[in-house]
């Protein structure tokens, strides 16, 4: 739930600073919500490691089940961590007005790459529940990295002009100075 946090902050954090036209702001809230989100994904993921051996005796008596939670806690590691990151990269780009291009790479790297793969580790390739994990999981982080790419090279002042250009089409104040009118 952290993750889907600091995506609707940053969300609101670029689209506003873009708008002020602060695009130097934007992009260092991009890059403290993006280390901040893999700290925290970090940390979150070195607990689960350290008790790995503790934690699944909380969901269940049977040996075989925590046999399989400890086998698998390194692939939930990877993907909290993962999970983690991506979420503050979609908010970075549905802040900055790239909804379409977010929902494009999803259905790409989900519906197209992630669960197709899944599928083929997770069954024909009778790997069970690490394969679909392991498919989904590629699938998120080539999200993951497109998202990155994406953000790497964005010409931050060409954005808040563009978001400028937005505020002024649909009617709004670009700068608050404007609305400081002497009585």
């Amino acid at each position: 739930m952290v993750a889907i946090g600091c995506n609707a902050a940053i969300s609101v954090r670029v689209s506003n600073e873009l708008g002020a036209a602060h695009p130097r702001t934007a992009k260092f809230s991009v890059v403290v919500v993006v280390v901040s989100s893999f700290f925290i994904g970090l940390l979150l993921s070195l607990i689960l490691i350290i008790f790995r051996h503790q934690y699944p005796a909380l969901f269940s008596d049977s040996a075989e089940v925590k046999s399989l939670v400890y086998k698998l806690t390194p692939l939930l590691a990877t993907c909290i961590v993962i999970n983690n990151i991506q979420p503050a990269l979609s908010g970075v780009a549905i802040g900055a007005g790239w909804q379409a291009a977010v929902a494009y790479v999803n259905i790409a790297c989900y519906y197209i790459f992630g669960i197709p793969l899944g599928l083929t580790m997770g069954y024909a390739l009778n790997m069970g529940v690490t394969g679909i994990w392991l498919g989904m999981l590629t699938g998120t982080v080539i999200q993951t990295l497109v998202l990155f790419w994406i953000v790497y090279r964005t010409n931050w002042n060409k954005e808040a002009s563009i978001a400028g250009h937005r505020i002024k089409e649909w009617g709004g104040e670009q700068d608050a100075k404007e609305n400081d009118v002497e009585k």
